[in-house]
């Protein structure tokens, strides 16, 4: 037998080889190993954005009294999230209606009001929003957004400018103008 010969025999049988290993490895499925079971859990991924339904931007900013607060911890209660400034008449109209209605159902309604005073946007400086809060007798947590990051995060273009925040912590309603204590007891009464 020649060389040549001998090599067309090698690879006729190197190739029937592979064709039966490959023929047989799809007739006999392989042995299956059993793996323990793992349970994992699946957080719920919370969807972000300014829009009814979704969570708000979270934020922390500190009041006159040094006390911060977090937007997420209020989760649980209804979160009325007001946007305002000391020059602007209708906050200095709208004020006294929500500090009525703070002092009348806060406990009641499972309300918090967090009035974020936009520092950035101040024309009267800190001295001007203190007198303001003094003025006004304001008891509701007033944290200072010194430099606009958290009006920027809420779109906040004209005020006051509100957020209704459900006690899931998602958006219910936005309400931009001035209200008045009839207005806040219904959309309060209307969140969950």
């Amino acid at each position: 037998m020649n060389k040549k010969t001998m090599g067309f025999i090698i690879t006729a049988l190197l190739v029937g080889t592979m064709i039966v290993v490959m023929v047989k490895s799809n007739v006999e499925p392989a042995p299956v190993e059993t793996l323990p079971s793992v349970e994992i859990e699946v957080e719920e991924i919370e969807e972000t954005g300014l829009e009814i339904g979704k969570f708000p931007p979270d934020f922390e900013l500190t009041t006159f009294s040094d006390k911060v607060i977090k937007l997420s911890d209020f989760k649980g209660k209804k979160v009325m999230l007001n946007f305002w400034a000391s020059w602007c008449g209708p906050c200095k109209a709208e004020m006294p209606h929500m500090e009525a209605y703070y002092k009348k159902y806060k406990e009641s309604d499972n309300v918090e009001i967090i009035a974020v005073n936009m520092m950035a946007q101040e024309r009267n400086g800190v001295k001007g929003v203190q007198d303001f809060i003094d003025d006004y007798g304001l008891t509701f947590p007033i944290p200072i957004d010194e430099d606009g990051e958290v009006m920027k995060a809420y779109k906040v273009l004209t005020i006051p400018t509100t957020y209704l925040i459900g006690t899931d912590g998602k958006v219910a309603q936005k309400f931009v103008g001035p209200m008045d204590e009839k207005t806040i007891k219904n959309l309060v009464d209307n969140m969950e």
